[in-house]
């Protein structure tokens, strides 16, 4: 490991070095201040230097989203064929443009940095020379306490090892739990910004559901693997954290995703300032929408004594309306029996024979006896 990562190790040590050379101007070269400034220095640095590779990480991760509607249909379709969904999946990244691995790449580009100042701390802790570090820097570095606890100092280390450096057991473990606990809470809170304001709530996908546990798996990794980390090493992580929380604030304020509460809240603040120039007609759609709201008038609740007589009053008006179909029907059955009586005198009176009107009667008795009583014939036919 130290022959692969020798060059690293010169390329950290001298830049912390510089570093402590700048701040022992205003601060003592041996105090934790000068030598703790130095390594979140170091952070910023690097920091800096992989902002081009954080622009990628987001676009890939925004791509993946994207693309998650594609994959799960994919899964769906070749669920039987590992193989053919494999290479499906692949095909799907090349047509995007999309490479899952970007949106690691901070994290993997920073990994050599940060191996390397856990080897240079653990030098430190050993007594040994490491990159430009030589003996007098090695002996000022050991003398540096950032509240109470040795840069090089770790929460597992005994008691004999820590008195060598100059500082307590208890110091050095209240301060080692204190930065762990803030370095997971850092890295809980990012990850939780992530996913409640800069994800496409509309989009339920297997990726959300990934993100929701590494919400929770990460901050728990830095717990466990924190207490094997040196204080310096703890300062690194910690500043890191920070950074990364910022930047992300700064992105999700600044160009959120499409569909995610941040880009609701930013399309709110861009209208409130007239910046934001939106289509005419659904700007007239927001207004027609507005206006009914407003104008709909919800039912007023009536007293009791109200709804009573309003129920009467009812009752009476359905009662009237009884009284008027039945009396329409009694005349109705008046007419109908003038019209009986008319018939016979009609007949009468034009002559017919009573043989007609004796077959026609027993035609008569005969079709009553099957159907029931028949309707009479209007007067003016025969």
């Amino acid at each position: 490991m130290d022959t692969i990562l020798g060059p690293l190790y010169i390329a950290v040590s001298w830049i912390i070095v510089q570093f402590h050379s700048f701040y022992s101007l205003i601060f003592d070269k041996d105090s934790g201040a000068a030598w703790g400034l130095s390594i979140v220095s170091l952070v910023v640095l690097i920091r800096i230097c992989l902002i081009p590779l954080f622009v990628k990480q987001i676009k890939a991760t925004r791509n993946m989203q994207a693309l998650q509607p594609k994959m799960k249909a994919i899964q769906e379709r070749y669920k039987s064929d590992k193989q053919r969904q494999s290479e499906e999946m692949m095909k799907l990244y090349k047509e995007t443009g999309t490479n899952p691995l970007s949106s690691c790449l901070p994290i993997l580009a920073q990994s050599p940095f940060f191996i390397s100042l856990y080897q240079v701390l653990n030098h430190i802790a050993q007594n040994k020379t490491v990159g430009v570090i030589d003996q007098p820097l090695l002996e000022s570095a050991q003398k540096a306490h950032i509240f109470g606890a040795p840069l090089a100092a770790k929460f597992l280390d005994s008691a004999e090892k820590i008195q060598s450096l100059g500082a307590s057991l208890v110091d050095v473990r209240v301060v080692t739990i204190i930065m762990i606990v803030l370095m997971s809470a850092s890295q809980f809170y990012t990850q939780r910004q992530l996913m409640t304001k800069n994800v496409d709530l509309t989009v339920k996908t297997p990726f959300m559901q990934q993100q929701k546990m590494l919400m929770y798996v990460f901050p728990i990794m830095f717990a466990v693997f924190g207490i094997n980390f040196p204080v310096g090493v703890l300062v690194y992580w910690l500043t890191t954290n920070v950074w990364t929380m910022g930047q992300q604030m700064f992105v999700i304020r600044r160009n959120p995703t499409p569909g995610s509460k941040a880009f609701t809240e930013r399309q709110d603040r861009l209208r409130a300032k007239g910046k934001l120039v939106e289509d005419p007609a659904e700007v007239e759609a927001k207004k027609a929408v507005e206006e009914a709201r407003q104008n709909r008038q919800q039912p007023k609740r009536q007293p009791k004594s109200k709804r009573q007589h309003t129920a009467g009053a009812g009752a009476s008006s359905a009662g009237a309306q009884g009284r008027t179909r039945a009396g329409a029907s009694g005349t109705g059955a008046t007419k109908k029996q003038s019209l009986e009586k008319k018939a016979p005198q009609d007949s009468e009176t034009k002559g017919d024979t009573p043989e007609k009107g004796s077959s026609s009667g027993s035609r008569n008795t005969k079709s009553g006896q099957r159907k029931g009583q028949q309707r009479p014939k209007h007067p003016s036919k025969k």
